[in-house]
């Protein structure tokens, strides 16, 4: 007679569901060629090495060599002011077709102006694709480095694989000094569940989100061309260019645009101007630089995108329930369901939660893609609304138990079995799962959302990444097992 386990195992084989990690950005930055007289720059390179260490770092010294530069896989170039000045950036577009050229500037002018005063300034500027700015203090080579070719690939990504749907960051700002204090942070709070895109001027903004050179056009049917679809999230100062003329306006007039046209959309407002005080009932008002700012947005980006629990707020904005997983959704749909007057108040909160996706959203953001794009078009209320959820969510439910992660011949199907997995694969083969977020995603599919989020920045190689991952999952397996969670309410 077979082992309980093992009999258990191959009941579970014969009715095995594949597991699809989301993979946002097909196409990779796999080198990265660095030209700089700069020593933190060419110094950075390690620190890249250690963060993406797929990523083959080049350092050259010699602009000749970078114009004969070629290379068949994504190409990110990292180069100073001055390098920049002398490249031959036309040759390098010509010999490689995905590449993304990045300044990283020390001008005090170019960090903190608009792309049209940086070029009037210093022309060399419009040949980068990005541009980040880095000192001594805050903006480090090394600490920005990692996000500078994140934003490359998605970026790259975004521009060479427009069909794929994946959830994006709209991040609004001219000075690229914000973009290098905050994209380490964005990055390391995302991880793999989504991209980042960043535009300098209100026509940028505009073309991006509705895929029209002005707003006069989104009215005649053409706004559908645009990336606004897959915004989860608007992070915009109030100044920045509109028509070359730097005031209030231009993030006055796009966030009301947004409103209307994508009111599902949240918006963080990053300005301490006087006139986002004035737009809190449109976003989230968040000043640059106060104390704590940087905390408060990333338990915003958290709670109102999806990539964390599932918060259920009351008209007032006060929270009324953080679900962990969709098991504990279902428990509260059952809440909903009841006749009495909070059920009703519950269901009527809910119905606004599926008017602006928040179910679909929260489902793709925790690796659940057809749960998600079933319920989308979906526009139910009441009672109707939440017996679709629930019997959706008790049918993905029974789903899980037969849906593995493969790590190469094994067949991962609970927590136990991927501790058995890290001690007996050699390390080169869990890496690529690590870097690719497909460890988490499953485990945030299977509802341990904690642990997802806790092994998401692991990157790394040899014994210290898979004993770093091996304790982590030990120790929340415990904590599970305390707690129960993550164990079906029901059969």
């Amino acid at each position: 007679m077979l082992p309980l386990r093992k009999s258990r195992r191959l009941k579970q084989v014969r009715r095995e569901i594949s597991f699809t990690p989301r993979i946002i950005n097909p196409e990779k930055i796999r080198e990265v060629v660095i030209l700089s007289g700069d020593g933190p720059i060419r110094q950075a390179g390690s620190a890249l090495k250690a963060e993406m260490p797929w990523v083959q770092v080049r350092v050259v010294r010699d602009p000749g060599i970078l114009s004969q530069y070629r290379s068949d896989q994504g190409l990110a170039i990292i180069m100073d002011d001055a390098a920049i000045n002398i490249a031959d950036c036309d040759a390098i577009r010509r010999n490689n077709r995905d590449v993304m050229i990045c300044l990283l500037s020390r001008h005090k002018l170019i960090q903190t102006a608009p792309p049209s005063v940086s070029v009037r300034e210093f022309p060399y500027t419009a040949r980068a694709d990005l541009t980040f700015a880095v000192n001594k203090e805050e903006f480090v080579p090394e600490r920005i480095i990692s996000s500078v070719v994140r934003l490359a690939e998605d970026h790259m990504n975004i521009r060479k694989r427009p069909a794929i749907h994946r959830f994006i960051v709209l991040l609004v700002d001219d000075e690229p000094s914000w973009a290098s204090h905050f994209l380490p942070i964005l990055y390391g709070m995302i991880g793999q569940r989504a991209v980042v895109r960043l535009v300098r001027t209100y026509e940028e903004s505009v073309q991006f989100l509705f895929g029209v050179e002005n707003e006069s056009g989104i009215g005649n049917g053409n706004g559908k061309a645009g990336f606004g679809d897959q915004v989860v999230c608007l992070i915009t100062d109030i100044f920045f260019p509109k028509g070359d003329v730097l005031d209030g306006r231009a993030g006055q007039d796009l966030i009301r645009l947004v409103n209307r046209h994508f009111a599902r959309i949240p918006i963080i407002i990053a300005s301490k101007a006087k006139e986002a005080s004035e737009l809190a009932h449109m976003g989230y008002v968040l000043p640059k630089g106060d104390p704590g700012s940087l905390e408060a947005l990333k338990a915003y980006l958290r709670d109102r995108t999806g990539m964390g629990d599932f918060v259920v707020y009351d008209e007032t904005g006060r929270e009324l329930n953080r679900l962990k997983n969709i098991r504990a959704m279902y428990q509260f749909l059952c809440q909903a369901g009841d006749n009495t007057p909070e059920a009703e108040h519950l269901r009527h909160i809910l119905e606004e939660y599926g008017e602006k996706d928040r179910f679909s959203t929260w489902f793709y953001m925790h690796s659940l893609p057809e749960l998600g794009d079933q319920l989308r078009p979906r526009r139910q209320k009441g009672r109707k609304m939440i017996n679709i959820l629930k019997e959706s969510i008790r049918r993905e439910i029974g789903r899980m138990a037969h849906t593995p992660l493969r790590i190469d011949e094994i067949k991962v199907f609970d927590l136990q079995d991927l501790l058995e997995a890290l001690k007996s694969v050699s390390w080169d083969r869990i890496r690529p799962f690590a870097d690719n977020d497909i460890i988490s995603s499953w485990l945030d599919y299977q509802g341990f959302s904690e642990l997802a989020e806790e092994l998401r920045p692991f990157h790394g190689e040899g014994p210290e990444l898979m004993k770093a991952v091996t304790e982590t999952v030990e120790r929340w397996k415990s904590i599970y097992e305390l707690t129960n969670a993550g164990g079906p309410p029901y059969g």
